[in-house]
């Protein structure tokens, strides 16, 4: 298939700047001048950005506006397969459904949705996303966001049930892991959750025992590398093990998880992936096909 994937894409982080100037004087609201992420900046401090720009989706035209948004940019830079993903749940001008129709509808099928819950969510959120999802196709998956902190009291093995759940209603599973964290809760992913795909995933190679179950397994990982270098586990691109990844048999692909709040777009995070040392024609090629054959479809 020609054209790029972009499988790793998060509606609230990736509006476009002339948006979020247009939403907030509309809601009276200054945008912040730190709005953005910085090199090192780390998790918590990144997913505190988010806090401003959901405010400026709270209702339904405001989400669809700017799915669609996404969708147009993407296509406009060449790429061909497309999903883009939030947590609806924090959106409170509407009902769930209300919201996640909305978003479909400014996709207009030019990408699938995957809805999010966090990590520290009770699992029933997740039944109640999972409700959501039964009943429109165009919703294509369920994931696992965020990060780990020791005050949550549930962690990766009490969504194992709504995770299964989600598999037999045909919805594909992705789980952000290994963000910088320890190499087994890329394995807790795929041994309890039954992910398919990664989010991030930079610490695989820590690990040969998790190394061999993501390739056995087929698992690809989602690689955000302008990301990692802002939440501060690795310090440049150049130092992203992605070639590395590709070079021992991983399947993974490029993503730019947030376009605004990193200031990437999908075609950028590609051109910086192959530049990064090692990186090969043949490998970019392949991180390429193996985006594209990863994508959630259902039925």
């Amino acid at each position: 298939m020609n054209g790029l994937p972009d499988l790793h894409h998060h509606l609230d982080g990736s509006l476009r700047p002339s948006t979020v100037r247009d939403l907030a004087a509309g809601l009276g609201l200054a945008v912040p001048a730190d709005l953005a992420f910085t090199a090192g900046m780390g998790l918590e401090a990144a997913l505190s950005r988010f806090a401003f720009t959901l405010s400026l989706l709270q209702e339904p035209a405001a989400v669809r506006r700017v799915a669609s948004e996404i969708a147009e940019d993407a296509a406009a830079e060449g790429v061909t397969t497309l999903e883009v993903r939030f947590a609806p749940q924090f959106h409170r001008g509407a009902s769930m459904g209300a919201i996640v129709d909305a978003a479909l509808d400014g996709l207009s099928g030019h990408a699938g949705l995957l809805l999010c819950g966090l990590y520290g969510d009770p699992p029933s959120l997740f039944d109640d996303l999972i409700d959501v999802a039964a009943a429109r196709p165009g919703v294509v998956g369920l994931d696992l966001a965020g990060g780990p902190l020791p005050t949550h009291r549930y962690g990766i093995p009490d969504y194992a049930e709504v995770f299964a759940r989600a598999r037999r209603l045909g919805l594909g599973c992705t789980v952000h892991a290994g963000e910088g964290r320890p190499a087994a809760e890329i394995a807790a992913a795929i041994e309890r959750l039954g992910a398919q795909r990664i989010g991030h995933g930079t610490t695989l190679l820590d690990d040969e025992r998790v190394l061999d179950l993501v390739r056995e397994r087929g698992v690809t990982i989602e690689a955000c590398p302008t990301s990692n270098v802002h939440t501060s586990v690795i310090g440049s691109v150049a130092e992203h093990p992605l070639p590395k990844w590709l070079a021992a048999g991983v399947k993974a692909c490029v993503n730019p998880d947030n376009t605004l709040l990193s200031a990437v777009s999908a075609a950028e995070e590609w051109r910086r992936a192959a530049e990064i040392p090692g990186m090969t024609p043949d490998l970019l090629a392949a991180a390429a096909g193996f985006g594209h054959a990863a994508a959630f479809r259902r039925g």
